[in-house]
């Protein structure tokens, strides 16, 4: 979890709150700091994010952050309760807005919620897929493309089935490693690349402008099938 908050009461009773309910919390107050933490390579799971903040405001940090392909969610904290605010966060891609004061216990069933809905979006059974002239089906790791047998490596089923059941979101590299290699030890973002470039090769028309597996750089890659 993400907390940017500046003011160091509120920073010090959230972060204090989470921490005991096992959370991994790190902590940002001002806005250049948060930015270069949610674009950066460490994923976070979930963002409670001020609006009021020294060097960049919290909707520059929501912005930089949908426009770099980032949509981990994030829960907007602010005095103001403007409907115009509120309106603006929306549209800049919150996934919640909250006004202060607020009680912490609020906020935390507002983090199970979204956590929750995000998980099982992410934990979407995927057997088979079809997409543009490709026909896959993982049960029996056949894939088809215009009716000729296409031959994957179980490993490039499984990056395929990962990106696929992630699709639309921005999965890191470090995701990767995590859920697909099964380790949390360190591994070169080549051999990452790699893998994906075999993929690319065999589902893409053009691998060098594909259109399903998309870099994010300096992050991932997001599934657009």
């Amino acid at each position: 979890m993400l907390i940017v908050e500046d003011d160091p009461a509120t920073g010090e009773q959230l972060g204090t709150y989470f921490s005991e309910h096992n959370y991994e919390v790190v902590r940002a107050t001002d806005g250049e700091k948060a930015s270069r933490l949610l674009i950066g390579a460490t994923p976070f799971d979930i963002v409670l994010l001020d609006l009021m903040l020294p060097r960049k405001s919290g909707f520059e940090v929501l912005r930089e952050a949908r426009q770099a392909g980032i949509d981990t969610p994030v829960i907007i904290l602010s005095v103001s309760s403007s409907e115009e605010d509120k309106l603006k966060g929306f549209n800049l891609g919150a996934d919640d807005y909250v006004t202060k004061p607020f009680s912490t216990k609020e906020i935390a069933a507002r983090v199970r919620v979204i956590l929750r809905r995000v998980h099982t979006a992410g934990e979407e059974s995927v057997e088979q897929y079809t997409f543009d002239d490709m026909s896959i089906n993982f049960s029996n790791h056949t894939a088809q493309r215009n009716g000729s047998k296409l031959q994957f490596t179980a490993l490039e089923f499984s990056i395929l089935h990962y990106f696929i059941r992630h699709r639309g979101r921005t999965v890191s590299r470090k995701q990767l490693l995590i859920d697909v290699w099964g380790i949390k030890g360190d591994i070169t973002t080549r051999t990452i690349d790699r893998h994906v470039a075999s993929l690319r090769k065999k589902i893409e028309t053009d691998p060098t402008e594909p259109k399903y597996i998309q870099t994010v750089y300096g992050i991932g890659y997001k599934f657009t099938g």
